[in-house]
């Protein structure tokens, strides 16, 4: 009776390991499609690498008021945007006699850039924020007459690592260790307000030159 017993509950044991069986094993299936999913799901995002390498940025200046500078970030580099007073850049001529390369001709800028203001737009200047000489950034922006440069120093930019000084188009100034003018990105504007740094061209942009 006993081997009976056991016998006609054994289906029953069985029953209940399959059961069990079939659940753990769909669970860990079911998990490891999940993580098999994930490097597809984030190759349809594009990757930290891919942003760094070039994906443009588009920046409000909207609030950005004349002599203000704001300093976002592209491909890892610092770029200064320059809110410039008219007044200012009427200036810009009067001290080429004092510049390395008055005319950009050994600096780094699109075509676009390749005049006296450096610039698309004479009221914006958009420059990458990293010294030509050993890479340092130019945070300090000087106004006219600093009392640090002197009374005839027409505002722009000084190096605090070595002393370059550069104008308010990012040229840079005879007696600098930096030996080209501060580099200017690739950019545009898709309205009035809206710039964007790393392309060319945006839909809708305007001040083209």
């Amino acid at each position: 009776m006993t081997d009976v017993g056991a016998t006609a509950h054994a289906p029953e044991i069985d029953e209940n390991r399959r059961k069990f069986l079939t659940g753990a094993t769909s669970a860990f299936g079911a998990v490891g499609v999940v993580l098999a999913a994930v490097p597809f799901v984030e190759s349809w995002q594009p990757s930290e690498r891919a942003r760094a390498l070039g994906a443009p940025v588009v920046v409000d200046i909207s609030k950005l008021e004349p002599g203000q500078m704001i300093s976002p970030v592209w491909r890892k580099q610092v770029i200064y945007v320059v809110r410039r007073r008219k007044g200012l850049v009427e200036q810009l001529s009067k001290h080429d006699a004092e510049l390395k390369d008055k005319d950009s001709k050994s600096s780094i800028q699109p075509k676009y850039a390749q005049n006296e203001m450096r610039s698309r737009r004479e009221d914006v200047l958009v420059l990458i924020g990293i010294c030509t000489h050993l890479g340092c950034l130019p945070k300090t922006f000087f106004d006219p007459g600093d009392p640090v440069l002197g009374a005839s120093w027409p505002g722009g930019f000084r190096c605090p690592c070595h002393g370059s000084r550069f104008d308010l188009a990012g040229r840079v100034f005879n007696g600098s260790p930096a030996p080209t003018n501060l580099s200017v990105p690739p950019y545009s504007f898709k309205d009035q307000n809206t710039l964007v740094i790393g392309l060319d061209e945006a839909q809708g942009a305007s001040g083209a030159a």
